[in-house]
């Protein structure tokens, strides 16, 4: 993995996790980048264990979208864990 693809899993975590923000709160520039990466991993996991192939053509799209859902649960879960 060469600093560009590095630079572009981080913008779209970033992107992703501001995204999630509207829907399950939040706020903060490391929370953002922190959620939407880990959510990409997160999201990407689920999707392909369900099957579930979101029909979107464009890559980077699809991506955001698939990081988005992944930082939700992730934020959720650790909502739930935290008390």
């Amino acid at each position: 993995m060469d600093a560009r693809n590095i630079v572009i899993a981080l913008v779209i975590g970033l992107v992703a996790g501001w995204l999630a923000s509207f829907v399950v709160g939040g706020s903060g520039l490391i929370r953002y980048l922190i959620s939407g990466v880990i959510g990409s991993f997160v999201g990407s996991f689920l999707l392909s264990k369900a099957g579930i192939n979101l029909g979107i053509g464009n890559e980077i799209a699809r991506d955001i979208i698939t990081a988005t859902i992944g930082a939700i649960i992730v934020v959720l879960l650790a909502r739930f864990i935290a008390g």
